[in-house]
């Protein structure tokens, strides 16, 4: 069966895999007050459900694989999870998004089972706000998982940054001045309506105003963007031993170069982060679907992908589904 090449002509070879929705951390904009329903264990794809998925997802050209959650470190057996993962033939891009809570325990873990690159969610590097924008105290926890990181030699160590009006707007020099002695990539991302987010509108803060904020760091000089690379814009001040990037979801729509689809904990496959459209795809594992079923399946969610998501900071759509169970 052919390979998944959308009306667009986007070549959809990207894989992002929420293997749980139950996260350690409960931040203002994914979970704020901690009010997201938790699905039932049932209704989460087993560990082979989902390699089944990513199979047959390499036979039509999937060849990355990112895992999210939720937290996926919270996950039991997600270690041996990743070495089955890992072996997986095809897959020449495996990585991890983690809040970095469990990192610095379970670091050695990861990189024995495979895994070679990792983004870690930090919003501020003050430990008081942590606590307000995370809900928990636990930033030495994450700091002590990003620098057990660096010890290890994962390469490279993403550290993404969403832009929150009135919390940590008055930290983006000093997070982007991280990419001046360490060799991270500092991301900062636009907020985006997704779930029960008591975000406003107002409160939206854009990539081109975070940039000129960063203008006292001196030149931001463009990075030239890989094949393998997403959305970041990528940009080093002279002399840094990182990068800097901006992922304008909401300002600048990058959907004519999306490579992506999405499979949700409770196995729905997504077309678009930004979307509710999704298509079921656990009820046919279940019900003894062969893998042409399941490739049909993977076809059909590429037909629901539109050109572009229709969110931006004036309108007033939104997503409905919660992150923790989609992925981010």
């Amino acid at each position: 069966m052919a390979e998944l090449i959308d009306k667009y002509k986007r070549h959809l070879n990207y894989l992002r895999i929420s293997i749980t929705d139950r996260c350690n951390l409960r931040c203002l904009y994914c979970a704020p007050g901690g009010l997201v329903p938790k699905q039932s264990h049932a209704d989460i794809l087993r560990y082979e459900e989902i390699l089944r998925v990513v199979r047959v997802g390499v036979s039509l050209g999937i060849s990355k694989v990112r895992l999210t959650g939720g937290e996926p470190l919270v996950r039991k057996g997600v270690y041996a999870f990743i070495e089955d993962l890992t072996a997986v033939e095809g897959l020449s891009d495996i990585s991890l998004t983690t809040n970095a809570v469990l990192l610095a325990a379970h670091a050695n873990d990861i990189k024995a089972a495979g895994i070679q690159r990792i983004n870690i969610s930090l919003d501020t590097l003050n430990a008081k706000k942590y606590k307000v924008i995370a809900g928990y105290d636990l930033f030495d926890q994450v700091w002590a998982g990003i620098e057990k990181a660096k010890q290890l030699g994962f390469k490279p160590i993403k550290i993404n940054v969403v832009a929150l009006k009135g919390y940590n707007d008055d930290e983006f020099v000093d997070l982007a001045k991280l990419s001046l002695t360490y060799p991270f990539h500092i991301r900062f991302i636009e907020y985006m309506p997704i779930g029960n987010s008591q975000m406003r509108n107002d409160d939206y803060i854009l990539a081109p105003d975070i940039k000129k904020s960063l203008s006292e760091l001196g030149q931001l000089i463009p990075v030239h963007k890989s094949e393998r690379d997403g959305p970041a814009q990528r940009y080093r001040i002279k002399g840094a031993a990182g990068e800097i990037g901006f992922i304008p979801a909401m300002s600048q729509h990058f959907c004519q170069s999306c490579n992506r689809l999405r499979l949700t904990a409770n196995g729905q496959l997504r077309p678009c982060l930004l979307s509710d459209k999704q298509l079921d795809i656990k009820g046919p594992l279940r019900s003894g679907c062969s893998d042409d079923d399941l490739k049909a399946l993977f076809h059909q969610a590429v037909r629901y992908k539109h050109a572009a998501h229709p969110l931006s900071p004036e309108g007033s759509c939104r997503v409905h589904d919660a992150m923790s169970g989609i992925g981010g």
